[in-house]
């Protein structure tokens, strides 16, 4: 009786299916770590804006309750406070450089953070600074910053707080 060597089709089916199923499994993997390096990429975004203002509220101390910004509040036009290379100094109040912070932030957190296509107050990204006088002559500043991410619930954003007290 003579004897064959080789594989069998049922061994074959067997070991495709197994092998596709591997397969998938990596997949699923792949596409999670891309959804995870994208929301990574834009919560260090937001911490990075978060600090930014921060950074200006620092350097602006005695502008105080100019930084408040409520949600969907329009903190209005720039006033140009930025020296420049043709005009190094520039007169400006410190309400006046704390508003040109304001809307340089919020400009940034539309151009760096992804949105839900909404518009006014359920508009995002968004930030919101609320300024409190703790009555001893410190003032605690709480910056929020709202994002919406593909994939996520439009009803519950993405959020960065950072509180800071000078």
């Amino acid at each position: 009786m003579k004897t064959t060597r080789g594989f069998s089709i049922v061994e074959v089916l067997v070991a495709l299916v197994v092998l596709s199923i591997g397969m998938l499994g990596i997949a699923a993997l792949y596409v999670e770590s891309l959804r995870a390096g994208r929301t990574a990429v834009y919560r260090t975004q937001a911490v990075n804006l978060a600090s930014d203002l921060a950074d200006r509220i620092r350097a602006n101390r005695q502008a105080r309750q100019a930084y408040q910004l409520d949600a969907g509040t329009d903190p209005g036009t720039a006033n140009d406070c930025q020296p420049t290379a043709g005009n190094a100094s520039v007169n400006c109040s410190q309400d006046d450089l704390a508003q040109d912070d304001l809307v340089r932030w919020v400009s940034a957190i539309q151009e760096q953070l992804p949105g839900n296509g909404q518009s006014g107050d359920n508009a995002l990204p968004r930030g919101t600074v609320n300024v409190a006088d703790l009555d001893d002559g410190t003032f605690r500043y709480t910056i929020q910053i709202s994002w919406a991410e593909i994939g996520q619930d439009e009803d519950t954003p993405l959020t960065y707080v950072l509180e800071l007290q000078i």
